[in-house]
């Protein structure tokens, strides 16, 4: 969360950082760090809680979190630095990250793997 909080708020010289020309990569930079975030949130928060909260619950608050954090991350975009502008539509991809980060925990815990969430 740290690390995303960094680099989200933290504003980059042009000349200091490479640059790669693909088309809206920066969104999927975004989906990714949160299908992780969303991901690694379910499996800590299901060690956290040790093992007590069902499955569907755990995934509705970490989603609800990340969207949340990730909605907060970019209005701080816009009032607290000066060279970073607020983004819908990376809010729609941290969001749709977080969705299929939930979807995939919800997969590998469905009973069609070998892993079973207790609850």
């Amino acid at each position: 969360m740290v690390f995303i909080t960094t680099l989200s708020l933290f504003s980059f010289e042009e000349d200091s950082v490479p640059s790669i020309e693909i088309p809206h990569f920066d969104k999927l930079v975004h989906f990714s760090f949160y299908f992780v975030f969303t991901a690694l949130g379910c499996f800590a928060f299901r060690e956290m809680d040790r093992r007590n909260t069902p499955l569907k619950k755990a995934i509705v608050k970490i989603v609800l979190y990340a969207v949340v954090y990730g909605i907060i991350i970019e209005v701080l975009q816009g009032v607290a630095t000066k060279n970073r502008e607020p983004d819908l539509l990376d809010v729609l991809a941290n969001s749709l990250g977080a969705l299929f980060g939930s979807f995939s925990v919800k997969y590998i815990f469905s009973g069609k793997t070998s892993l079973k969430w207790m609850k």
